[in-house]
Parts: structure tokens; C-alpha cells; sequence
């Protein structure tokens, strides 16, 4: 009799187990049927964000609208845009677009330039007018050259140019040296005094001046022919006007000869700096 019911049991609890392995087999085989349709859906492959078909639907048709402006995207894609030059006026102007501001810069005159000044006044204003299109006046009163912008200014940095074109021949620089900084952009102005390279005093000082100019000015000459510059000796002051390199240059051979280098020598340098510049150019 336990014999019988043990088998029964037996039987009961084989029957249940299959029945929950036919429960899980089913489980799994409903898992792999959606990771099937998961992995077979095409657009589960580019994101893992699930969307349903109307979205789907909405996504393509905003895309379709979208393709033509992509397309032209990409063609005009390795355009550069190009915008129209704004006048010194248009530029001051600023966002608001109110009523353009005129800038404005005043000049100085010493008073040993004044009679250079009004000699050489013609050459200076042509060039500020004509090429810069500038509006130039001499103040009496102040005794000094007013500079201002108007509409038909091209550039926004025509003012500083004009300036620095003209603080160039308050220097001391002649006009013809001078203009040049209007039309190159790789100019510039260096000044400097005796005292900054050694301390000089008194006769000291004056041949320290004389030894830089040379006899007529022979030196002088010589440095700007060789290292392509212009050199203004300005009492204690020096003024080189050229582009960096050559300024160096120039600045070097000065010094050497206020600290007290021979003439020879500061020549013999100058030769050979002269040799190189004609090589490499």
C-alpha cells in the first residue's frame, strides 16, 4: 500500500515539473521571438530608444521635408560667405543702428616742426585726402592736426594710419619716408633715448651724438643704407622708422656706438649685415 503511494507521488510531482518546464521553455521561446524582433527592427539599431509606428511616421515624413535643405547644406557647405566692407561711419555706428559717430584724433606740433609743417603741408594732406578720405585741419589755436573720419572713410583703421603718418613726420621723419606707412602695414616708429642705453652727461653726451651722426652725417648714412631704415637724431632722442628686423638692426648699431665702439668697427658690421640683406633679397 505505501509502495503504490509513493509511486503516485512520484507521478505527481514528474507531471508537475514538466509542466513548469513546458512553462518556462514557452517563456524563453517568447523572449527570443521579441529579442528577435528587437534585433530584426532596423531602427533599434540605431538608437535604443523604443518609438511607436506613429512617431515612427511623423519621424520620417519630417525627415523627407527635410532632405532637399540638407542637400543644399552639404553642396554649399564648403562656400565662404562674403559681406561687404563697412565704412568708418557704418562701424561706429553700432548695433543700434543710430546715427554714425565720427572718431577723432589730434596731433601735436612742436614747436620746431611748425615751419616744416606749413612748408611741407600740401604733401602732408594729399595723401590723408585723396587715399585715406580723411577730413584734416591745422588748429592754431592748440597748434596742432586734427584728423576725423567721415562717410566716405573705407577702412575703420584708415584714422590710426592717418595718425601714425602724421606723429611720423612730427618725429622728424620726411614725407616721403613717411607715406610710407600708409601703404605698408609692416612699418613701425621706435624711439629711444641716449640715457636708456648709458648714462651720459655734458660733452660725454654730445660725442656720444656726434659719434651716431658721424661727420655730415656719414654714419647715419651708412646705417640707413644698410639696414634699410631712416634714423632721426632729435637732440637726445633717436627715431627709426622700418620694419622690425631692420629696426634691430639698426638699434644695435647705434648702441655700439654710444657705448663707445669705433667707427670702423660699427662700419665694418654694417658692411656685412649690408652683404646679407642683398643676399637674401
Amino acid at each position: 500500500m505505501t509502495t503504490n503511494t509513493r509511486g503516485r507521488d512520484k507521478m505527481v510531482q514528474t507531471a508537475q515539473e514538466s509542466d513548469d518546464d513546458r512553462v518556462k521553455k514557452s517563456d524563453d521561446a517568447m523572449e527570443m521571438e521579441i529579442f528577435n524582433r528587437v534585433i530584426t527592427d532596423p531602427s533599434t539599431l540605431k538608437s535604443r530608444i523604443v518609438q511607436s509606428k506613429s512617431i515612427q511616421r511623423e519621424d520620417a515624413a519630417v525627415s523627407d521635408d527635410d532632405a532637399p535643405d540638407a542637400r543644399e547644406s552639404q553642396q554649399r557647405q564648403g562656400d565662404q560667405p562674403t559681406f561687404a566692407k563697412l565704412s568708418a561711419v557704418d562701424a561706429a555706428r553700432g548695433v543700434g543702428g543710430g546715427r554714425g559717430r565720427a572718431e577723432y584724433r589730434r596731433i601735436r606740433c612742436p614747436a620746431h616742426r611748425y615751419t616744416p609743417l606749413r612748408e611741407c603741408w600740401e604733401q602732408i594732406l594729399t595723401p590723408l585726402v585723396e587715399y585715406l578720405k580723411l577730413q584734416v585741419r591745422f588748429n592754431t589755436r592748440t597748434r596742432s592736426v586734427e584728423i576725423k573720419t567721415s562717410k566716405h572713410t573705407p577702412e575703420t583703421g584708415s584714422l590710426q594710419r592717418g595718425a601714425d603718418f602724421v606723429g611720423a613726420f612730427m618725429l622728424g621723419f620726411e614725407p616721403q619716408d613717411a607715406v610710407a606707412l600708409l601703404r605698408l602695414d609692416d612699418l613701425y616708429v621706435e624711439s629711444f633715448q641716449i640715457a636708456d642705453v648709458k648714462t651720459l652727461r655734458g660733452d660725454h653726451l654730445s660725442r656720444a651724438i656726434g659719434r651716431v651722426a658721424g661727420q655730415d652725417g656719414k654714419t647715419r648714412f651708412a646705417i640707413e643704407n644698410a639696414t634699410r631704415t631712416r634714423v632721426v637724431i632729435a637732440d637726445s632722442r633717436i627715431h627709426l622708422l622700418g620694419s622690425y628686423g631692420n629696426i634691430r638692426l639698426a638699434r644695435n648699431a647705434i648702441c655700439d656706438l654710444i657705448l663707445g665702439a669705433p667707427p670702423g668697427k660699427v662700419y665694418n658690421n654694417m658692411r656685412n649685415v649690408a652683404k646679407r640683406m642683398n643676399e637674401r633679397y
